[in-house]
């Protein structure tokens, strides 16, 4: 059956490749990916899907669903297509939507027998805003039981964890005077600050290991012989456990109330972003590098045990989920760079839309087809909550 799947995949070649390439050659931003959605909604609407464009407080977001018979396994599948403001698709979105809607259709038309759902997820603002943190808010993904993903990569790989993270803006505010002839009269809201930078410093000898800390002036001062009345900064913390970072993120609020009370200043606080860290999935990604062997993936590689933020991982924090990395750009290569974006088109990365729609429609065919095989990923899942 999987050399079916594998078929029904490649007869979409010649849409799926047009797909990504017009999304690469036209880059969309935080939330106006109004030419990827429709696309691709479109495309499965044409494929019998059923279609909701707009989800909660996203216009660009999208589901899709498609069931056979009723109960069985839930299978999501979620793309993203956001780019990075002033670098295009310099991590490759392009290719997941894409990628994902191949691997939906061939699964609907595969001929299975056992029942089963298959759910489409588009998530907009990845690189900006995290739409799904707020659709998952908003009661989005609690249909699904797993989730799947795809990116294109310099290696074809699976990761185990990623960091949570909470961003902050904090917002000084003092009494402005001059510097020579009333010094006295002033409340430096940039003393402050620098304050809070001391604070961060010395907080760090005192977090786990894993624990990341950064700030860095968000606005100019002002003149040298003034005492700035303002002053703001932006901090960003993380770590592999969201319950550590929570604790940390306690603990750096009180020290930015401390700067402000040395400073005798005010401070306001604002919290920008919250991920949270994925929890690993052990049994999942084990599926899913099977079946990326199976499909003759290119480039294999062992998975990564740490990686960066993202707001998948707070989809994963929740349920069982995986990304499969698929290679396109030579191994090293970072992404967020100019090679991710000239590779964007190339040969590699039309190989690897297809080698990700099989890799996930194979793991969620044996996901549906295997008896218990989802109730082993839970149990991985929830025996992971104790590994972060």
């Amino acid at each position: 059956m999987k050399e079916n799947i594998y078929h029904l995949i490649d007869e979409q070649r010649d849409a799926l490749l047009e797909m990504a390439d017009f999304i690469h050659d036209n880059p969309e931003y935080d939330g106006e990916e109004v030419q990827a959605s429709a696309l691709l909604t479109d495309y499965l609407k044409k494929n019998g899907f059923e279609v909701q464009l707009g989800l909660g407080s996203w216009s660009t977001a999208f589901r899709a669903v498609w069931h056979h018979g009723q109960g069985g396994p839930r299978i999501g599948l979620l793309c993203e297509y956001d780019a990075l403001p002033g670098m295009g698709h310099a991590c490759a979105h392009h290719l997941q939507g894409p990628s994902i809607c191949g691997a939906a259709v061939a699964l609907k038309n595969a001929g299975i027998g056992e029942n089963f759902s298959i759910v489409v997820y588009g998530t907009p603002a990845e690189e900006t805003r995290s739409a799904k943190v707020s659709l998952q808010s908003e009661g989005f993904f609690s249909d699904i039981d797993v989730a799947l993903m795809m990116h294109g990569g310099p290696d074809t790989c699976v990761d185990i964890k990623s960091m949570a993270l909470t961003n902050y803006t904090v917002v000084f505010k003092g009494i402005s005077a001059h510097a020579a002839l009333a010094p006295e009269k002033g409340r430096s809201a940039l003393d402050a600050l620098l304050l809070s930078f001391q604070g961060v410093e010395f907080m760090r000898e005192h977090v786990r290991d894993d624990v990341r800390m950064h700030y860095t002036v968000s606005q100019l001062p002002g003149p040298v012989n003034v005492v700035p009345d303002h002053a703001v900064g932006s901090f960003s913390l993380r770590s592999y456990s969201t319950e550590v970072l929570a604790e940390v993120c306690k603990r750096f609020e009180q020290l930015i109330h401390g700067a402000a009370m040395m400073a005798d200043v005010t401070c306001e606080i604002t919290q920008t972003k919250a991920l949270m860290g994925k929890i690993p999935a052990l049994r999942l990604n084990e599926l899913v590098m099977e079946n990326a062997k199976a499909c003759n993936a290119p480039g294999l590689a062992p998975a990564r045990e740490k990686t960066g933020s993202t707001d998948f991982g707070n989809i994963m924090h929740q349920l069982p989920g995986c990304c499969i990395r698929v290679k396109f750009v030579p191994a090293g290569t970072s992404s967020h760079s100019q090679t991710f974006v000239e590779c964007g088109k190339n040969e590699d990365a039309h190989l690897a839309i297809l080698a990700g729609a099989k890799t996930l429609a194979g793991t969620a065919m044996d996901i549906i087809t295997v008896p218990d095989l989802l109730q082993e990923i839970r149990a991985d899942f929830e025996a992971g909550r104790a590994r972060v």
